[in-house]
């Protein structure tokens, strides 16, 4: 077991929460007594995780949304605060990287040592020696893409493999890749059944599932479906908390979604 899951876990138990904060900050939806300064992101970003770190199972910023605006130095910032001022909340940074081994390599050293995430979110599409570097970072995690929330997931996800589908065969290699306890998987909170069937096949695997919120997952079926005893799950929310407010007090309007997203999932669980 790595010492990401370890953390992951510790949050389940002691904090009592399967809460993650999923930061995607869009200036474009920022308070305007945020000012427009290089820094808008990070100070945006900073206010959100000071409001909701004692809430949270797990941080989930999306690099997309810093490299477009050329804020990787913000990211940076950012996880090095999140580390420094919360040093017991994880930070997923999700990327979904996919690519060949010595290209994941570099992948893998990215976003481990120059961004110091956690874990990351990966594709499995091009198989295991695309994953394999990143096992190397024994402390680290990994979530691999397996029913993803969007309904284009469709597409490939639910084909037939050799008998079951493309999404089921996924979680059953992952299990096989998974020697170092580093790997978890991504299930949409918009596919409940399944979700109980990536349960079903990973064990006690932990699972990022997004699509609470604004994308309209059902958080009691989220939970029938794939909590195990000792949480299980990663349960991200993102817009939803993050522009909570537009006003001076953003980062409290946050807090308080934050709190009834959690409560409203500690509502279902065991």
């Amino acid at each position: 077991m790595t010492a990401f899951v370890r953390r992951l876990q510790a949050r389940w138990r002691d904090a009592g929460t399967l809460l993650c904060v999923g930061l995607d900050p869009d200036p474009a939806r920022f308070p305007a007594s945020l000012g427009a300064g290089d820094d808008a992101i990070y100070l945006f970003c900073r206010a959100i995780v000071d409001a909701t770190a004692d809430l949270v199972c797990a941080f989930k910023p999306q690099i997309a949304y810093f490299s477009s605006a050329c804020a990787e130095a913000q990211l940076q910032d950012l996880i090095a605060h999140i580390h420094d001022r919360h040093p017991e909340v994880p930070v997923i940074l999700d990327a979904k990287r996919g690519d060949i081994g010595a290209t994941a390599t570099h992948y893998a050293r990215e976003l481990y040592e120059r961004f110091r995430a956690d874990a990351v979110t990966l594709s499995p599409y091009m198989g295991f020696d695309s994953i394999e570097p990143y096992l190397e970072y024994a402390e680290r995690g990994a979530f691999l893409l397996c029913r993803t929330s969007n309904r284009g997931g469709d597409d490939l996800q639910m084909l037939e493999v050799g008998g079951e589908k493309l999404y089921e065969r996924v979680a059953r290699l992952a299990t096989r890749w998974n020697a170092g306890g580093q790997l978890g998987l991504v299930v949409g909170a918009t596919y409940p059944a399944e979700l109980a069937r990536v349960r079903a096949i990973a064990g006690d695997m932990p699972l990022l599932v997004p699509g609470i919120g604004a994308q309209g997952g059902d958080v009691q079926a989220t939970m029938q479906a794939g909590q195990t005893r000792a949480g299980g799950l990663v349960i991200n929310s993102s817009r939803a908390i993050l522009y909570a407010g537009r006003g001076e007090d953003f980062a409290q309007q946050a807090r308080a979604a934050a709190i009834a997203t959690r409560e409203e999932i500690n509502r279902w669980r065991h």
